[in-house]
């Protein structure tokens, strides 16, 4: 009798003998994934009525906007958008050191999108929110497990 190897049989044999992606790819990986979000929740930001009123006239949230506003901004969205490449490039023991205390400082800093938020957008900071502390939860997960 004849063993015939079905499609399925390749499929499995082929993921099971498919190299495991290694720990600095999955963790620029999701650095590059959180930036995508921070980008686009900032971007969908805009459409509540009134958000570009109030930078027209100055302001956002309750901050003024200024030079030393900007570069604040400017540093929190740098600090993750360097993280894709020290992710990548730094020696094993400096990410598992960096990439946790970068993800737990980013932790707060997430949370806080949610000040000033009307009830009218919770469900939207909510969802957001949580997926990107879903994305720094698995950061902060896959740099302590890495051997």
């Amino acid at each position: 009798m004849t063993t015939r190897t079905t499609p399925a049989d390749l499929r499995a044999a082929t993921a099971a003998s498919a190299p495991a992606v290694p720990p600095q790819l999955r963790l620029a990986a999701a650095w590059t994934s959180l930036m995508f979000l921070v980008l686009y929740i900032d971007y969908y930001h805009l459409y509540q009525p009134g958000e570009i009123d109030s930078i027209r006239d100055g302001v956002i949230f309750a901050f003024e906007i200024s030079g030393m506003l900007m570069t604040i901004f400017f540093v929190i969205i740098a600090i993750p958008t360097l993280m894709i490449m020290l992710s990548a490039t730094l020696p094993v023991r400096a990410n598992r050191a960096v990439n946790p205390a970068v993800a737990g400082l980013y932790i707060p800093i997430m949370v806080f999108n949610a000040a000033g938020a009307t009830w009218d957008y919770a469900v939207y900071y909510a969802v957001t929110i949580g997926v990107e502390l879903v994305i720094l939860g698995y950061i902060l997960r896959t740099a302590r497990r890495w051997k």
